[in-house]
């Protein structure tokens, strides 16, 4: 077993930051060879200046180097920046790389607020005003490839383009219920979403054994869902204030404002986007990729055979290069 120091020390440099008075954990790898080649230009400078350079360095933003264009890492429900342990220092070795945990999750401030995508994207967007303030590529897992999506819209001056791993779409829920069952509906997330239960449900739902088994829907390979896995997952929800924030998150994502429609936002989109599905993903159908294609052309889609809902941690080796080379494709 892998021990916490081991996946800790594959994360990067871990920092918090306070946003809108929330307490915020992000963490960053910057690529060595295109900070140091912004600052000074000349080869030699650049092998002089590896040898003497600290976290504190300070990057000069820059458009014309083919390997600067940054990254921000968006994990999925119930996940943090440890899950992209597998992914950081891959793609840290030719990008700078960033990763955030949501408001909500990870190391970040179980705030007992009124969760929404636009929330998030907010977070994103004033991460990137406070610390980057040029152009990213936003890469996403799950809700967080919905997050990098919703983003790209709203925010054109933040985004270049974005890669999603199994996108879902919660405003098909809507569209696929006839309109007279709505209300009827509505009544039944109303009596799901009573406190009492809700606290029954997370006491039951964080326990180690449980996410273990939820782990093995969403992996393909029962090989990926280790002991570190478990150990990232199951920290957070032990957290003050994890309850109360469960809460609310589980309120939020059953309401109909939770998030704007996929299916209206893609065909708006003129930027380089690559949609990642494993296709034994069980959690959102990876019939719906071919789907959400047809509404841009722009829309790259890539396939991973026996690959579950998470393609980054269970096939590390297959997205990293599927990313690096999309970008190499795309600059």
């Amino acid at each position: 077993m892998k021990t916490a120091v081991n996946w800790q020390q594959r994360l990067g440099n871990q920092r918090d930051w306070v946003w809108r008075g929330w307490q915020i954990r992000y963490t960053y790898i910057r690529s060595e060879y295109s900070s140091v080649q912004r600052i000074f230009p000349q080869p030699q400078e650049i092998e002089d200046k590896k040898k003497n350079l600290s976290d504190n360095d300070f990057i000069i933003p820059s458009q014309n180097h083919p390997n600067t264009t940054p990254l921000i890492l968006l994990h999925g429900f119930g996940a943090s920046i440890g899950h992209w342990r597998h992914n950081l220092e891959v793609l840290g070795e030719y990008h700078t790389v960033y990763a955030l945990d949501m408001l909500g999750f990870g190391a970040s401030e179980k705030a007992p607020v009124n969760y929404s995508v636009e929330l998030w994207v907010e977070q994103v967007y004033e991460f990137w005003q406070t610390f980057i303030r040029q152009q990213v590529i936003l890469v996403g897992n799950s809700i967080g490839s919905l997050i990098a999506l919703v983003a790209a819209a709203v925010h054109p001056d933040m985004v270049q383009g974005i890669v999603m791993m199994s996108l879902p779409d919660p405003t098909l829920e809507q569209e696929a219920l006839p309109t007279f069952l709505h209300p009827v509906v509505r009544v039944i997330k109303s009596i799901i979403a009573s406190p009492l239960l809700l606290k029954a449900l997370f006491r039951f739902l964080k326990r180690p054994g449980v996410l273990r088994r939820w782990a093995s829907l969403a992996y393909s390979s029962q090989e990926a869902i280790t002991d570190e896995l478990i150990e990232i997952l199951v920290g957070p929800p032990q957290d003050r204030g994890s309850t109360r924030a469960f809460i609310a998150l589980f309120k939020a994502s059953i309401g109909v404002d939770f998030s704007p429609s996929v299916k209206e936002i893609l065909p708006n989109l003129t930027i380089p986007m690559l949609l990642i599905w494993g296709q034994k993903d069980r959690f959102v159908p990876p019939i719906l990729a071919s789907e959400f294609a047809r509404y841009n052309d722009k829309l790259e889609l890539l396939y991973l055979e026996d690959v579950g809902h998470c393609p980054h941690d269970e096939s590390p080796e297959q997205v990293n290069k599927a990313i690096l080379d999309w970008i190499q494709r795309n600059k």
